[in-house]
């Protein structure tokens, strides 16, 4: 028996085929190069076809397929919405990989990026054996899947834990509108964007990424930066841990979780800073609860939705 994962993120496709104890027998990436709309949906279906028919080939039984998804998904449509791919507001992803499979009895389940992350961390990672934990997804964009007494928490419409809507900052900025006030700040497009503002506002700025146009600059530019002490880097790089620290504080004080899991391309190398978070959060949060919360770095870095999104397929099988 086997199962296939797919993780959609906003820049690439990651696929692969698990067994049910998490061992991988196939694994691919692929960059979505540009591709907005149905070209993103039929890169997962493409993928998804090629994993079936190799499966086939090596007398392999695919019995599910567990989809990631970078946004909200609704059950009752069968579609996803995602913010970081254009032509995504609606897109009726769960219909399209339905129809290209001929194999009725292959069980297809879609979630959001945010649980399949927790989900991972669960199955094969450091949230093994927890009922209360947080698993806060910093990247392209910022989300947070949440698990409250063994319950995954989803919410109304499935938009629970999109923590980068928290509003952390005042008065109000109509730049805020399409991906909240602190997803702007502190993931990994906002530190960019942070750093643009920094460069056209202060002309006597001469530093390291003053060498890069300022379109081109990414997180990793950054993080690099403050590897060379770069004035800036390391200015832009102390706003987002107080960004990090207080959102911490507001999900302890919160969930009273027993971990917060940091993942996400960003954490990555934000990690060195765990210690400054935790600092900064005990600051704001309630102080019972900060004092029984661990606060570490995901087991599975990026490939943490991926396994997710085969552990969800996986418990399509065992239901």
């Amino acid at each position: 028996m086997a199962v296939i994962g797919l993780d959609l993120g906003g820049t690439k496709l990651s696929a692969a085929i698990f067994d049910r104890h998490g061992n991988i027998s196939s694994k691919t990436t692929n960059n979505l190069a540009g591709r907005t709309g149905k070209d993103v949906g039929r890169m997962i279906v493409d993928q998804t076809g090629k994993f079936l028919n190799d499966a086939r080939k090596n007398n392999l039984q695919i019995n599910a397929i567990g989809i990631s998804v970078p946004g909200i998904y609704h059950g009752e449509s069968g579609s996803v919405w995602a913010n970081n791919i254009p032509g995504w507001d609606d897109y009726p992803l769960m219909n399209e990989v339905t129809n290209s499979i001929k194999d009725q009895k292959i069980k297809i389940s879609i979630d959001n990026d945010r649980v399949c992350s927790l989900l991972g961390e669960v199955w094969m990672g450091n949230a093994r054996n927890c009922r209360d934990v947080i698993f806060l997804l910093v990247g392209t964009g910022i989300g947070a899947g949440i698990l409250a007494d063994g319950n995954i928490i989803s919410g109304s419409s499935g938009a629970a834990g999109a923590a980068g809507w928290l509003a952390l900052d005042r008065p109000f900025s109509s730049k805020y509108t399409p991906c909240g006030c602190f997803e702007y700040h502190a993931s990994g497009n906002g530190i960019a964007k942070v750093t643009k503002e920094y460069i056209s506002k202060d002309k006597s700025y001469n530093g390291i990424l003053k060498t890069k146009q300022p379109e081109e600059i990414t997180a990793h530019d950054i993080f690099s930066a403050y590897e060379s002490k770069d004035a800036l880097a390391i200015k832009v790089l102390d706003q987002a841990v107080e960004f990090w620290g207080m959102t911490i504080a507001n999900l302890v004080s919160l969930f009273n979780p027993e971990k917060i899991i940091l993942g996400g391309g960003v954490f990555g190398p934000g990690l060195q800073f765990v210690d400054d978070i935790m600092k900064e959060a005990k600051k704001w949060a309630q102080p019972l609860s900060i004092k029984h919360v661990q606060l570490e770095g995901s087991a599975l870095g990026t490939d943490t939705a991926l396994f997710g999104a085969g552990y969800l397929a996986l418990k399509r099988v065992n239901v």
